[in-house]
């Protein structure tokens, strides 16, 4: 009887094998979670700034010396 469970726990009610389930998405590359981050990294975009590494503050400065820059250019 017991082994009746744990083979039916193995399986879905439909009869997929749940372990080579996960073993197929343990091998099948990147969670869901993972692509979002990969591609907020590497495309930018509006709420993706969780998963940049740019310093912001450091940008803002460069930015501000950059105009500053360029007014003193104009001169």
């Amino acid at each position: 009887m017991k082994n009746d469970k744990q083979t039916n726990a193995r399986y879905t009610s439909a009869g997929t094998d749940i372990e080579a389930m996960k073993e197929q998405s343990r091998r099948s590359g990147l969670t869901y979670n993972e692509a979002k981050a990969y591609i907020a990294r590497t495309t930018g975009g509006h709420g993706t700034n969780i998963y940049s590494d740019t310093d912001v503050e450091e940008v803002k400065r460069k930015n501000q010396q950059s105009g500053e820059n360029a007014r003193n250019d104009k001169q």
